[in-house]
C-alpha cells in the first residue's frame, strides 16, 4: 500500500497513553500508522531563519517539522490565513482585511513548504493537504513537477461566492484549488458553494453523477465528507474521568441545581457573547430558574497576539461580570467563564455531568464539541443539545434543538425546553443522535476520503496511459513502413 503524506499548518504528533488530542490528529495518526508515512507542517515555532525540516520518528510515522520566520509568521499565518480567509470563511467580511504584501507571503510560505516537502516524497505516495492555510499547496507542487495524487480537505466553512468574490485575488485561489485531484468539504452546502464559484463565472461544470468538477483545464473529484468522532471512546472516557477531583467539584458546588456546558475556543464565530445574552434572557423571562441553573462556559484563548482576539475576550469577560451582577445571589453563580484549556476527556465528563449542551456558533464548518457532548451522555439519564443551524454538526443531529443564533428568543427558549425535558425524550432524541454518530464515525470520514483520493489517482493513471498508448500509435502509424 502507498504511503500517506499528511501536510496541515501545526503537526499535532500524540504521546501513547495521552488521547488528549482533537478528532483531527485521531483521525491522521491512525491513517498514518496504518499504511506508514510523513506528518508535514509547522513546528509551532518561530526563528531567526528557515532551514531544513526536524525530522522524528515516531513507529512507522515520520514527523518533519519546520518553523516560520517573523516575517512569515505575520504575514502567512497572523496575515493573510487569518486575517483575510477565517473571517471571510466564517460570513465576517467586516472582520476582513486585505494586504498584498501579506497575501504575497501566504503564496510564499507555500511554495517553500512545498519544496521542503518534495524531498520526501516517493513516487507512489498520497499527499493529503488539510485547511485554508494551505489552499495553493497542490498547485506550488504540481510547479515543482509532483504528479503525485494530491487531495485537500477544508475544515472550515466555504462562503457562497458574493463572500467569496470580496477576497481581491479570490480566481487565483480558486484556480490553485483547482490543481487537487479531490477537494472535500464538511458539509452539501459547502460542496455547492465551491461548485456555485466555479460555474457562474463560467470557469467549469460539474457533473453530478460522478461527483467530477472540469475546472481550470483540470478534472478533479468534489465532495462533502463530513467530520466524525469515535462515539464510544468518548462514552468510556467520560465514565473513567468522572470522579476526577474537577468534575467531583462541580458536581458539589452545583448543589443539585441544573447545569449548562458550554466548550469553545475563543472566536468570534462561535457567538459567545450572543450565548451569554440568550442565557440572560432565560433568567429575565423566566426567573423561576434564578438560582436553579447554571451555566459554565470554558473558552480557552486563541491567537492571543491578535488584537481582534483580546478585544472578543473583555467585550465576554464585560457580559459576564453585567449578567452575574445583574442575577447573581450570596450563593449562586448564573455564569461561571473560565478562560483557560482542560484535557479533553476531562472535558467528556464534564459534559456528562451536565443536563444541557449549549452549541451555538454563528457560522462553523462541523463543530464536534456537538458530537461529543451526545457521545458523552448517560443514555439512561442524557442531557439534551441545543445547537446552532448554521454549524455543520446540525445536519447529523437530528435530536438537537436547532436554534438561529442571531436569535435570542428562540435561543432563550430552546433552553428553558431543554432544561425541562421530560427524561422519555431525551433517551430518544439521544437514541436518534447516536445512530449518525456511530454509523459516520471518525473512520469513515477518513477513508472515504482517502478511498476517493485513491480512485480518482487510479482513474487519472489510466487515463494518461491510454493517452500514452494512442499517442504511441498514432506515431507509429505515420511512419514509413520498413522495406521487405
Amino acid at each position: 500500500m502507498s504511503r500517506l503524506i499528511v501536510v496541515s499548518n501545526r503537526v499535532a504528533p500524540i504521546q501513547e497513553g495521552k488521547p488528549s488530542a482533537g478528532g483531527l490528529a485521531i483521525g491522521v495518526l491512525d491513517a498514518l500508522k496504518e499504511t506508514g508515512g510523513v506528518w508535514f507542517g509547522w513546528s509551532g515555532e518561530i526563528v531567526g531563519e528557515a532551514g531544513a525540516p526536524v525530522v522524528e520518528k515516531g513507529g512507522k510515522v515520520t514527523y518533519a517539522t519546520v518553523g516560520l520566520t517573523r516575517r512569515d509568521y505575520d504575514q502567512y499565518y497572523r496575515g493573510f490565513s487569518n486575517a483575510t480567509l477565517w473571517p471571510t470563511f466564517h460570513y465576517r467580511n467586516d472582520l476582513s482585511r486585505f494586504d498584498r504584501e501579506e497575501y504575497a507571503g501566504y503564496m510564499r510560505v507555500n511554495a517553500n513548504l512545498a519544496t521542503k516537502l518534495k524531498t520526501f516524497l516517493k513516487p507512489d505516495d498520497i499527499i493529503w493537504v488539510h485547511d485554508y492555510h494551505m489552499l495553493p499547496f497542490a498547485q506550488e507542487l504540481r510547479k515543482l513537477g509532483v504528479a503525485n495524487p494530491i487531495g485537500f480537505f477544508l475544515h472550515i466553512p466555504f462562503p457562497v461566492p458574493e463572500m467569496m468574490r470580496t477576497v481581491p485575488p479570490h480566481e487565483e485561489l480558486i484556480a490553485a484549488m483547482c490543481q487537487y485531484d479531490v477537494v472535500g468539504f464538511q458539509t452539501d452546502a459547502d460542496k455547492q458553494s465551491f461548485i456555485d464559484y466555479v460555474e457562474r463565472t463560467g470557469r467549469g461544470h460539474f457533473n453530478d453523477d460522478d461527483g467530477m468538477l472540469q475546472a481550470f483545464g483540470r478534472m478533479l473529484k468534489v465532495g462533502a465528507y463530513p467530520i466524525g468522532i469515535y462515539p464510544d471512546a468518548i462514552a468510556k472516557a467520560a465514565e473513567q474521568f468522572a470522579n476526577r477531583k474537577q468534575v467531583k467539584s462541580l458536581r458539589d458546588s452545583m448543589r443539585g441545581r441544573k447545569l449548562i456546558m458550554s466548550v469553545d475556543r475563543l472566536d468570534y464565530s462561535k457567538g459567545l457573547v450572543e450565548r451569554f445574552q440568550a442565557f440572560e434572557r432565560l433568567l429575565l423571562n423566566a426567573p423561576g430558574w434564578h438560582g436553579r441553573v447554571s451555566l459554565v462556559q470554558i473558552a480557552p484563548p486563541t491567537r492571543s497576539d491578535v488584537q481582534t482576539y483580546q478585544r472578543i475576550r473583555q467585550n465576554l469577560e464585560g457580559e459576564a461580570g453585567r449578567i452575574n451582577g445583574r442575577f447573581a445571589q450570596l450563593d449562586w453563580t448564573p455564569i461561571q467563564y473560565l478562560n483557560r484549556k482542560y484535557e479533553r476527556n476531562l472535558l467528556m465528563a464534564l459534559f456528562r455531568l451536565s443536563q444541557v449542551g449549549y452549541v451555538t456558533p454563528l457560522r462553523d464548518g462541523m463543530n464536534l464539541v456537538a458530537k461529543e457532548y451526545v457521545a458523552s451522555q448517560d443514555p439512561a439519564d442524557p442531557g439534551a443539545l441545543v445547537l446552532s443551524q448554521f454549524a455543520g454538526a446540525a445536519d447529523q443531529l437530528p435530536g438537537a434543538l436547532v436554534v438561529n443564533p442571531f436569535d435570542l428568543s428562540q435561543m432563550s427558549e430552546a433552553l428553558e425546553r431543554a432544561l425541562s425535558m421530560p427524561l422519555a425524550e431525551r433517551q430518544a432524541r439521544h437514541a436518534d443522535m447516536m445512530v449518525p454518530l456511530r454509523e459516520n464515525n471518525l473512520s469513515v470520514w477518513r477513508d472515504s476520503f482517502l478511498s476517493d483520493l485513491r480512485s480518482v489517482a487510479t482513474a487519472t493513471s489510466v487515463t494518461e496511459k491510454t493517452v500514452k498508448t494512442v499517442r504511441q500509435g498514432a506515431t507509429e502509424a505515420k511512419r514509413p513502413a520498413a522495406k521487405a
